[in-house]
């Protein structure tokens, strides 16, 4: 089965083959994992177990699971679905279809980050797929920002505030988010200042310091980049 998946998805997808759970969640600990596909019948433990693990660890549980299984049975779909599998795939199946549905997977959550980071007023809550990551990135983005303004904000705190390794939180928001936790303190601040910029109660230099921005050259790039708009094409714009 392992060689089948890596003809399959070998030469588009980066992957991490392992031969059983406790091999599975060992690489999880080791690298950033976009998706998982596991077969059901395995040694040890096996893919309902291992799928009931990672949806129930806040570290892996953004992470989609697609489901293989022999089991034509409507209680092994069931059971399936109540573990948190995204997909759930009967044997025998085709490569097309396998192919089809990581594609569609993956391409979904990307098209929800890219929307994240290109709209203004979008809550990062948009990202979680379960109610466990919703409490997550409510807990993480109440932190940001509550801590703004202090323009020294970095990845060491935030790992910290939410009881995590530097590397485990890393790869957590890299793959919730597909942005560094550099990258998501940014456009928090960033949002933030579309917010006081539609409130129209401050000047642009005393929203770039309290958002966290040194620079208002610096803050007005960085604008533009994200929201294809310069902060006063976009106040225009709203009025």
């Amino acid at each position: 089965m392992l060689e089948f998946l890596d003809d399959v998805l070998g030469e588009t997808y980066t992957l991490h083959l392992a031969t059983g759970g406790e091999a599975a969640l060992a690489l999880l600990e080791e690298h950033m994992i976009n998706l998982i596909v596991s077969d059901i019948m395995m040694p040890g433990i096996d893919g309902f177990q291992l799928c009931h693990t990672i949806k129930s660890r806040v570290e892996y549980c953004h992470i989609p699971v697609v489901l293989l299984t022999a089991k034509n049975t409507y209680k092994a779909h069931i059971e399936g679905l109540e573990v948190g599998a995204d997909a759930y795939i009967q044997k025998p199946f085709s490569p097309e279809l396998l192919q089809l549905q990581v594609a569609n997977l993956l391409k979904n959550r990307l098209k929800i980050k890219d929307h994240f980071a290109s709209s203004p007023f979008e809550d990062v809550r948009v990202m979680a797929h379960s109610k466990t990551d919703e409490q997550f990135l409510k807990k993480l983005d109440d932190y940001i920002r509550k801590h703004l303004k202090d323009p020294n904000l970095d990845i060491d705190q935030l790992a910290a505030h939410m009881n995590m390794s530097r590397p485990t939180f890393y790869r957590k928001i890299k793959s919730l988010s597909s942005l560094s936790p550099k990258e998501l303190i940014d456009i928090t601040r960033l949002k933030k200042a579309a917010e006081l910029i539609a409130q129209n109660e401050h000047s642009l230099a005393e929203i770039t310091s309290l958002v966290g921005y040194s620079s208002q050259s610096v803050f007005g790039k960085n604008f533009q980049r994200h929201f294809k708009l310069s902060p006063m094409e976009y106040f225009k714009k709203l009025s």
